[in-house]
Protein backbone atom coordinates (compact mmCIF):
# COMPACT_ATOMS: atom_id res chain seq x y z
CA UNK A 1 0.00 0.00 0.00
CA UNK A 2 1.40 3.20 -1.05
CA UNK A 3 2.12 5.81 1.79
CA UNK A 4 -0.42 7.99 0.70
CA UNK A 5 -3.36 5.67 0.49
CA UNK A 6 -5.87 5.91 3.38
CA UNK A 7 -5.54 3.06 5.85
CA UNK A 8 -9.49 3.52 6.55
CA UNK A 9 -12.20 4.52 3.86
CA UNK A 10 -15.34 5.40 5.31
CA UNK A 11 -18.33 6.17 2.53
CA UNK A 12 -22.07 7.31 3.44
CA UNK A 13 -22.12 4.79 6.55
CA UNK A 14 -25.23 4.46 8.67
CA UNK A 15 -25.98 2.18 11.12
CA UNK A 16 -29.46 1.71 12.85
CA UNK A 17 -29.97 -0.89 15.84
CA UNK A 18 -33.23 -1.89 17.19
CA UNK A 19 -34.42 -0.03 20.24
CA UNK A 20 -35.12 -2.70 22.83
CA UNK A 21 -36.62 0.23 25.18
CA UNK A 22 -39.39 -0.09 22.55
CA UNK A 23 -39.94 -3.55 21.52
CA UNK A 24 -43.86 -4.65 21.88
CA UNK A 25 -44.89 -8.26 23.16
CA UNK A 26 -46.01 -9.19 19.85
CA UNK A 27 -43.84 -6.79 17.57
CA UNK A 28 -40.25 -6.26 16.74
CA UNK A 29 -38.53 -3.50 18.32
CA UNK A 30 -38.35 -0.36 16.00
CA UNK A 31 -35.09 0.66 14.41
CA UNK A 32 -32.82 4.02 15.62
CA UNK A 33 -30.87 5.65 13.60
CA UNK A 34 -27.11 5.76 15.07
CA UNK A 35 -25.03 6.80 12.33
CA UNK A 36 -26.01 8.64 9.45
CA UNK A 37 -24.23 9.34 6.04
CA UNK A 38 -20.53 9.61 7.72
CA UNK A 39 -17.24 9.87 5.33
CA UNK A 40 -13.83 10.73 6.18
CA UNK A 41 -10.60 8.73 5.51
CA UNK A 42 -7.41 8.10 7.52
CA UNK A 43 -4.38 8.19 6.42
CA UNK A 44 -1.49 6.04 6.84
CA UNK A 45 0.54 7.38 10.44
CA UNK A 46 -2.29 10.00 11.32
CA UNK A 47 -3.82 10.60 14.42
CA UNK A 48 -7.30 11.17 13.92
CA UNK A 49 -9.49 12.36 16.32
CA UNK A 50 -13.00 11.79 16.89
CA UNK A 51 -14.95 13.99 19.72
CA UNK A 52 -18.33 14.45 20.97
CA UNK A 53 -20.61 14.85 23.90
CA UNK A 54 -22.38 11.75 25.44
CA UNK A 55 -25.32 10.02 22.66
CA UNK A 56 -22.86 11.85 19.68
CA UNK A 57 -22.18 8.30 18.20
CA UNK A 58 -18.59 8.65 18.70
CA UNK A 59 -18.24 5.19 20.16
CA UNK A 60 -20.79 3.31 17.99
CA UNK A 61 -18.62 4.81 15.08
CA UNK A 62 -15.49 3.37 16.44
CA UNK A 63 -16.71 -0.10 16.81
CA UNK A 64 -18.33 0.21 13.53
CA UNK A 65 -15.06 0.95 11.63
CA UNK A 66 -13.62 -2.35 13.40
CA UNK A 67 -17.16 -4.49 12.29
CA UNK A 68 -17.66 -4.81 15.84
CA UNK A 69 -20.65 -3.75 14.65
CA UNK A 70 -22.16 -3.85 10.62
CA UNK A 71 -23.43 -0.82 9.01
CA UNK A 72 -26.66 -1.20 7.39
CA UNK A 73 -25.39 1.35 4.84
CA UNK A 74 -22.45 2.95 2.97
CA UNK A 75 -18.91 0.88 2.88
CA UNK A 76 -15.58 0.44 4.73
CA UNK A 77 -12.18 -0.19 3.51
CA UNK A 78 -9.32 -1.20 5.73
CA UNK A 79 -6.28 -0.85 3.28
CA UNK A 80 -7.92 -0.91 -0.14
CA UNK A 81 -10.00 -3.64 1.25
CA UNK A 82 -13.85 -3.79 1.70
CA UNK A 83 -14.45 -5.06 4.66
CA UNK A 84 -18.40 -3.86 5.19
CA UNK A 85 -19.73 -7.21 5.07
CA UNK A 86 -17.16 -9.48 5.40
CA UNK A 87 -18.10 -12.85 7.10
CA UNK A 88 -16.16 -12.81 10.46
CA UNK A 89 -13.86 -16.08 8.87
CA UNK A 90 -12.58 -13.95 6.17
CA UNK A 91 -12.40 -11.01 8.80
CA UNK A 92 -10.71 -13.04 11.21
CA UNK A 93 -6.81 -12.99 9.51
CA UNK A 94 -7.47 -9.22 9.45
CA UNK A 95 -8.35 -8.76 13.20
CA UNK A 96 -4.52 -8.55 14.60
CA UNK A 97 -3.67 -5.70 12.18
CA UNK A 98 -6.53 -3.52 13.85
CA UNK A 99 -6.72 -3.16 17.27
CA UNK A 100 -8.38 -1.37 20.40
CA UNK A 101 -7.15 0.26 23.41
CA UNK A 102 -10.81 0.19 25.70
CA UNK A 103 -11.99 2.79 28.43
CA UNK A 104 -11.93 1.00 31.21
CA UNK A 105 -8.97 -1.39 31.46
CA UNK A 106 -10.09 -3.10 34.87
CA UNK A 107 -13.38 -4.06 33.22
CA UNK A 108 -11.61 -5.29 29.97
CA UNK A 109 -8.40 -7.09 31.54
CA UNK A 110 -9.17 -10.27 33.04
CA UNK A 111 -8.50 -9.91 37.10
CA UNK A 112 -7.99 -14.21 36.78
CA UNK A 113 -5.05 -13.34 34.59
CA UNK A 114 -1.62 -12.35 35.31
CA UNK A 115 0.04 -9.08 32.77
CA UNK A 116 1.70 -11.81 30.73
CA UNK A 117 -0.71 -13.99 29.57
CA UNK A 118 -3.32 -10.80 28.92
CA UNK A 119 -0.56 -9.52 26.52
CA UNK A 120 0.25 -13.18 24.83
CA UNK A 121 -3.55 -13.26 24.36
CA UNK A 122 -4.02 -11.91 20.69
CA UNK A 123 -0.30 -13.29 20.12
CA UNK A 124 -1.42 -16.78 20.56
CA UNK A 125 -5.31 -16.34 18.92
CA UNK A 126 -3.66 -14.95 15.38
CA UNK A 127 -0.98 -17.92 15.61
CA UNK A 128 2.83 -15.72 16.67
CA UNK A 129 5.99 -17.51 16.64
CA UNK A 130 8.20 -15.61 19.69
CA UNK A 131 5.58 -15.23 21.56
CA UNK A 132 7.48 -14.77 25.22
CA UNK A 133 9.82 -12.46 23.30
CA UNK A 134 7.15 -10.57 21.60
CA UNK A 135 5.26 -9.82 25.31
CA UNK A 136 8.63 -8.91 26.70
CA UNK A 137 8.78 -6.27 23.61
CA UNK A 138 5.63 -4.53 24.28
CA UNK A 139 6.36 -4.16 27.93
CA UNK A 140 9.11 -2.36 26.67
CA UNK A 141 7.49 -0.34 24.29
CA UNK A 142 5.11 0.82 27.39
CA UNK A 143 7.64 1.67 29.88
CA UNK A 144 6.64 -1.29 32.13
CA UNK A 145 9.35 -3.75 33.82
CA UNK A 146 9.12 -7.44 32.13
CA UNK A 147 8.60 -8.27 36.35
CA UNK A 148 5.22 -7.25 35.65
CA UNK A 149 4.30 -9.98 33.87
CA UNK A 150 4.01 -11.92 36.49
CA UNK A 151 1.33 -9.26 38.41
CA UNK A 152 -2.01 -9.31 38.57
CA UNK A 153 -5.00 -6.36 37.59
CA UNK A 154 -5.84 -5.04 41.12
CA UNK A 155 -1.77 -4.74 41.80
CA UNK A 156 -1.51 -2.49 39.28
CA UNK A 157 -2.30 1.39 39.34
CA UNK A 158 -4.85 2.69 36.63
CA UNK A 159 -2.35 4.24 34.59
CA UNK A 160 -0.07 1.24 34.67
CA UNK A 161 -3.32 -0.99 33.70
CA UNK A 162 -3.82 0.99 31.01
CA UNK A 163 -0.20 0.86 29.90
CA UNK A 164 -0.88 -3.04 30.02
CA UNK A 165 -3.90 -2.49 27.30
CA UNK A 166 -2.19 -0.65 25.17
CA UNK A 167 0.84 -3.44 25.57
CA UNK A 168 -2.15 -5.63 24.51
CA UNK A 169 -2.92 -3.69 21.94
CA UNK A 170 0.50 -3.09 19.76
CA UNK A 171 1.76 -6.52 20.63
CA UNK A 172 0.90 -8.15 17.22
CA UNK A 173 2.33 -4.64 15.39
CA UNK A 174 -1.23 -3.79 13.57
CA UNK A 175 -1.30 -1.12 11.45
CA UNK A 176 -4.09 0.77 12.99
CA UNK A 177 -5.47 1.43 16.33
CA UNK A 178 -8.74 2.88 17.72
CA UNK A 179 -8.32 4.00 21.18
CA UNK A 180 -11.94 4.57 22.80
CA UNK A 181 -11.75 6.97 26.04
CA UNK A 182 -8.28 5.53 27.79
CA UNK A 183 -7.73 8.38 29.19
CA UNK A 184 -11.39 9.47 30.45
CA UNK A 185 -10.91 7.75 34.28
CA UNK A 186 -6.76 8.84 35.06
CA UNK A 187 -5.57 11.73 36.61
CA UNK A 188 -4.38 14.63 35.33
CA UNK A 189 -0.50 13.43 35.32
CA UNK A 190 -1.52 9.79 34.40
CA UNK A 191 -3.19 11.18 31.09
CA UNK A 192 -0.33 13.30 30.20
CA UNK A 193 2.00 9.92 30.41
CA UNK A 194 -0.26 8.07 28.36
CA UNK A 195 -0.82 10.51 25.93
CA UNK A 196 2.98 10.88 25.85
CA UNK A 197 3.59 7.22 25.24
CA UNK A 198 0.94 7.23 22.59
CA UNK A 199 2.66 9.71 20.86
CA UNK A 200 5.72 8.28 20.97
CA UNK A 201 4.49 4.85 19.55
CA UNK A 202 2.88 6.15 16.33
CA UNK A 203 6.22 8.04 15.85
CA UNK A 204 8.57 4.66 16.57
CA UNK A 205 5.87 1.99 15.29
CA UNK A 206 4.28 3.89 12.14
CA UNK A 207 0.78 3.56 14.15
CA UNK A 208 -2.43 4.81 12.80
CA UNK A 209 -4.51 5.71 15.11
CA UNK A 210 -8.24 6.96 15.97
CA UNK A 211 -8.58 8.70 19.37
CA UNK A 212 -11.97 9.13 20.73
CA UNK A 213 -12.83 11.27 23.57
CA UNK A 214 -15.21 13.79 24.94
CA UNK A 215 -12.93 16.60 25.55
CA UNK A 216 -11.36 18.46 22.94
CA UNK A 217 -8.04 19.72 25.24
CA UNK A 218 -7.04 16.05 25.27
CA UNK A 219 -7.77 15.57 21.49
CA UNK A 220 -5.66 18.81 20.84
CA UNK A 221 -2.60 17.15 22.30
CA UNK A 222 -2.18 14.50 20.22
CA UNK A 223 -4.44 14.61 17.14
CA UNK A 224 -3.81 16.26 13.95
CA UNK A 225 -6.92 16.36 12.79
CA UNK A 226 -10.76 16.19 14.72
CA UNK A 227 -13.89 14.56 13.32
CA UNK A 228 -17.04 16.22 15.66
CA UNK A 229 -19.52 14.47 15.12
CA UNK A 230 -23.29 15.27 17.27
CA UNK A 231 -26.66 12.73 17.13
CA UNK A 232 -24.38 10.56 14.65
CA UNK A 233 -23.78 13.22 11.91
CA UNK A 234 -20.19 14.52 11.18
CA UNK A 235 -20.59 18.65 12.22
CA UNK A 236 -17.05 19.49 11.54
CA UNK A 237 -13.97 17.30 10.34
CA UNK A 238 -10.73 20.09 9.78
CA UNK A 239 -7.24 19.91 11.52
CA UNK A 240 -6.96 20.76 15.01
CA UNK A 241 -5.37 23.90 14.63
CA UNK A 242 -8.34 25.12 12.40
CA UNK A 243 -10.29 23.65 14.58
CA UNK A 244 -9.42 25.76 17.61
CA UNK A 245 -8.86 28.83 16.03
CA UNK A 246 -11.86 28.80 13.68
CA UNK A 247 -14.36 26.14 13.98
CA UNK A 248 -16.80 26.42 11.41
CA UNK A 249 -19.67 24.82 13.96
CA UNK A 250 -21.85 26.10 16.73
CA UNK A 251 -21.68 23.22 18.27
CA UNK A 252 -18.01 22.92 18.27
CA UNK A 253 -17.26 26.26 19.78
CA UNK A 254 -20.02 24.85 22.58
CA UNK A 255 -17.30 22.30 23.14
CA UNK A 256 -14.79 24.92 22.86
CA UNK A 257 -16.39 26.53 25.67
CA UNK A 258 -16.65 23.99 27.97
CA UNK A 259 -13.06 23.59 28.09
CA UNK A 260 -11.63 24.39 31.55
CA UNK A 261 -9.09 27.33 31.97
CA UNK A 262 -5.41 25.65 31.91
CA UNK A 263 -4.98 28.09 35.52
CA UNK A 264 -7.72 29.65 36.63
CA UNK A 265 -6.50 31.33 40.30
CA UNK A 266 -3.74 32.94 38.13
CA UNK A 267 -6.20 34.04 35.51
CA UNK A 268 -8.90 35.84 38.14
CA UNK A 269 -5.65 36.74 40.06
CA UNK A 270 -5.08 38.97 37.19
CA UNK A 271 -8.80 40.25 36.52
Amino acid sequence: MSIDCPVYQVQNLHLSLADMTQKSFFGSAPQINILKDISFDIMKGEVLGIVGGSGSGKSTLGRTMIRLLEPSQGRIFFEGQDITHLPEENLRPLRHRFQMIFQDPMSSLNPRRKVGRIIEGPLKLHGFDRISERMAEALDLVGLPRSFQGRYPHELSGGQRQRVGIARAIATRPDFILADEIVSGLDVSSQAQVLNLLADLVRELGLTLAFISHDLAVIRRLCSRVLVLKHGQIVELSTTERLFEAPSSDYTRELLNAIPLPDPDQIWATN
